[in-house]
């Protein structure tokens, strides 16, 4: 019978290849740099091919190597979906759970759903990683995340998506500001304003300027919040307004700041919350009723 790689140097491989350093590699798996770098020693052996080209200060992967590590993750993904059919088959709700979810939407939706979560289904474990959309996607893709909580619309490939929630939007003013005392803000209204947004990467920003028909205005990049908090704390320094999702305004982002809260005229604006995963994935089950329980905190319900 032909010898074949194992899971272990296949995983060695795709962890040096995406780092192109054995120590950060070695770290990623748990495993000493030697053990590591016997690992792929042994898989070139095994193959008869340099995978990668070592020098005192680098480490650079061949053609080939690349080549395998690529074909590698999505064999290690494979195996990965074959272990959570067989999890998903005894207890849909039970075991680890990476779970992407993006920053204005974890410290606003996971801190009173946590607890529900935890009571409901007390065998989850649930991994937690904060990140942008793009980066998310990207793991989830490589397989280091299970599912991502994020926000639509964003492009989503072939991805399978379960929407939770819709998020209007509404526009945050300081104390004395033209805006105070109107009963709602138009499209032309924004245009005229210094409108603080989220720095390039967060999704929000696009659905921000989307929901101001702002679409390819050009805004002022002199301010740019790197979280929702920073830009509450800009508008209340009278550098602007801001748009906020009300997921945001319902977890008390406001509480002891003297801001006016207005909504949008025209066609309610809103962002939808969605939970995302593999198309291939073992665990859609798990996946339907953990968004479900979401759907159920958010729409102030008790979860079936």
């Amino acid at each position: 019978m032909k010898p074949v790689p194992t899971l272990r140097q296949l995983r060695y491989l795709v962890a040096v290849v995406e780092r192109c350093h054995f120590g950060q590699a070695a770290d990623a798996c748990a495993v000493s740099q030697s053990t590591l770098s016997a690992g792929i020693r042994e898989l070139e052996d095994l193959l008869g091919a340099p995978l990668l080209e070592r020098t005192k200060r680098s480490v650079v992967p061949t053609p080939l190597g690349r080549d395998l590590a690529a074909r590698a993750q999505d064999l290690l993904k494979g195996v990965a979906d074959l272990v959570d059919v067989a999890q998903a088959s005894r207890d849909p709700m039970s075991g680890p759970l990476r779970l992407g979810v993006i920053p204005t939407i974890g410290p606003f939706l996971l801190p009173r759903a946590m607890p529900h979560l935890r009571a409901a289904y007390p065998h989850l474990q649930l991994y937690l990683r904060e990140d942008q959309t793009a980066r998310l996607l990207a793991r989830l893709d490589a397989g280091e995340l299970d599912a991502v909580l994020l926000a639509l619309p964003y492009p989503l490939g072939d991805l399978e998506a379960a929407e939770i929630a819709e998020d209007r939007f509404s526009v945050v003013c300081p104390p004395g500001h033209r805006l105070q005392s109107a009963a709602a803000a138009a499209p032309a209204d924004m245009a005229q304003e210094s409108l603080l947004l989220l720095e390039d990467g967060h999704c929000l920003r696009d659905q921000a300027l989307a929901a101001c028909e702002l679409e390819g205005t050009r805004r002022s990049t002199a301010f740019q919040g790197t979280s929702l908090h920073t830009l509450v704390q800009m508008v209340a320094n009278g550098l602007g307004v801001t748009l906020l999702p009300q997921m945001a305004l319902d977890a008390g982002i406001l509480r002891g700041l003297e801001l006016a809260v207005l909504p949008l005229e025209g066609e309610v604006p809103l962002r939808r919350i969605a939970l995302v995963w593999r198309r291939t994935s073992g665990r859609k089950e798990t996946f339907r009723r953990l968004g479900a329980a979401l759907k159920a905190e958010l729409g102030g319900r008790s979860s079936p």
